[in-house]
Formats: structure tokens, sequence, C-alpha cells
């Protein structure tokens, strides 16, 4: 007998009615690790470990959902070059198979960019946290990417007031944006390299001294608050036609206070 028959053999709990009258907003699996190829700029495609969440509706009628259905859904995405656009057919395919008024899917992972030191240009990777996640809602769709960078901020006030040096510290910019269904790609190296031209300086992971009098003058030559950057951060995705509405954070780790420097904005239906 084969596997399947014996399946439609046993008994299906799952389908089985529920006599409490409540649907369910969301039931899934989450914290599933596996391999993705992501795409990246140029064809520069990666292979990272995602962290994935994926859900349904259930209507008040069942009694639950079949789990393995979402394994066996993303089995057929984990070896494609997948980017943030993908995600809508991944979710089509969940409501499909589930039989879902509305699916969800998140994709956490680290996304690798090549940084090049500024003078002596070594070369190493240094790894961003990213997500993609989508919200699929009868034919109501929501495509949403998140990129988390760290910077360097130096200090306007420091600067004005001090003979000599300026107080700086390494920032975290959390970027949310809402993606435009347009034709054109968006990719996590897009945003991250928006957000590292509005800092103070960007980071590296490898710094030979001569990079580093480099990017030490050059973060005090661009003094920044985290109010800069933020507004900074705003203009361009105001700008950007392929982005719908945006949340944006950034954290100062302050070099000389006991507590953190922080602005936020948020703007359009990001939620």
């Amino acid at each position: 007998m084969k596997q399947t028959d014996r399946e439609q053999r046993l008994k299906d709990v799952q389908n089985e009615d529920d006599k409490r009258g409540i649907d369910i907003q969301k039931v899934g699996i989450k914290d599933v690790d596996v391999p993705m190829k992501i795409h990246g700029k140029e064809n520069n495609n990666q292979t990272v470990c995602a962290k994935v969440r994926m859900s349904v509706s259930l209507p008040r009628m069942y009694k639950g959902t079949h789990m393995s259905r979402f394994v066996e859904v993303l089995n057929l995405y984990r070896k494609k070059d997948f980017s943030a656009e993908d995600i809508i057919y991944l979710l089509k395919d969940i409501k499909k198979v589930l039989k879902a008024e509305s699916a969800y899917a998140k994709f956490s992972f680290k996304y690798f960019v090549e940084k090049r030191s500024p003078i002596t240009k070594l070369t190493f990777p240094l790894a961003y946290d990213c997500s993609f996640e989508g919200i699929l809602d009868g034919e109501e769709y929501k495509n949403i990417m998140s990129v988390k960078v760290p910077v360097t901020t130096l200090c306007p006030c420091s600067k004005e007031i001090s003979k000599v040096s300026a107080h700086n510290q390494r920032a975290i910019v959390k970027l949310k944006v809402k993606i435009e269904e347009t034709k054109e790609k968006i990719l996590p190296e897009d945003l991250i390299k928006m957000v590292e031209k509005c800092a103070s300086s960007e980071l590296y992971t490898i710094l030979k001294r001569s990079d580093e009098k480099y990017v030490t003058e050059k973060a005090y030559e661009n003094p920044k608050f985290v109010e800069d950057i933020l507004r900074d951060i705003v203009i361009k995705l105001r700008e950007d036609k392929r982005i719908d509405g945006f949340e944006t954070e950034i954290e100062a780790y302050e070099s000389i206070h006991n507590h953190n420097a922080w602005a936020c904005q948020s703007e359009g239906a990001i939620k």
C-alpha cells in the first residue's frame, strides 16, 4: 500500500467540526530553519539560513489546520532564487493548499554584503539582519522588506563646543518598507546602501591604520544627530517610487551618556 493510500485511510482530526464558534486569525508554524537562495545585486545570489514563520486564517468550523502542508509548499521555493517579490506566489499556494482566506509568511536571515576598506581596498563581508514579509488577505496583498543597518554617528554639538575631537558612536538603523507592486525589484542591498549614505560614516569589517584615519576624519567632517540621519532617510524613502510606506528608527549607543539617543518615523500603510 502506498503512503498516500495509508494517509487517506487514517482519521483526519483537523477537519472535524469545532463547536466553539471562534475564527482563528493566524495559525501555522514558526522558527523553521531552511537554506534559501536569495536574489542579490547584479545576480550576486547567496544562500542564507532563513528562519521562517508561516500561517493562515482558520474558519470556526475546522478544528485545526494541516501543519505539514506549510513545509510542503516551502519546499517548492527553497531552491529557487528568492526575492521579496516572490512571496505573493508562495502565499497564493498556501491559501490554495490549505483552503484559507488569508495567509502570512516571514523569512528572517542574515544578508552579506562585500565591504571594501576605503584606502587599502581589502574586502570582507559584513552581515546585515534582513527579512521578507508578506500578507495576503483575500485579494489584498502587502509586501514588506526590513533591514537593520549599523552605522557611525558623530555629534554636531560636541564638535562645535570642543577645542578638539567630538564624541561618536555606533548606531543601528532599523528600516521597514512596504514595497509597491512594480516590475522593478528592490533588494536588501538597495536599502542598506541608502541608509549608509545618510550616516556620518558606514562601518567596515576590516580596517588598517590608513583606513581608520580616513573613516575617523570622514565622520568628523560629516557630523549628524540621530534626527539628521532620520530626516535624510525619510527624504530618500519619499523619493523612491518603489516604496509605498515605511517605518524607520535609529538608536545611537551613546559614548558619553548612560542612555541612548533614539528617533522614529512612520508613514503610509506599513502595518
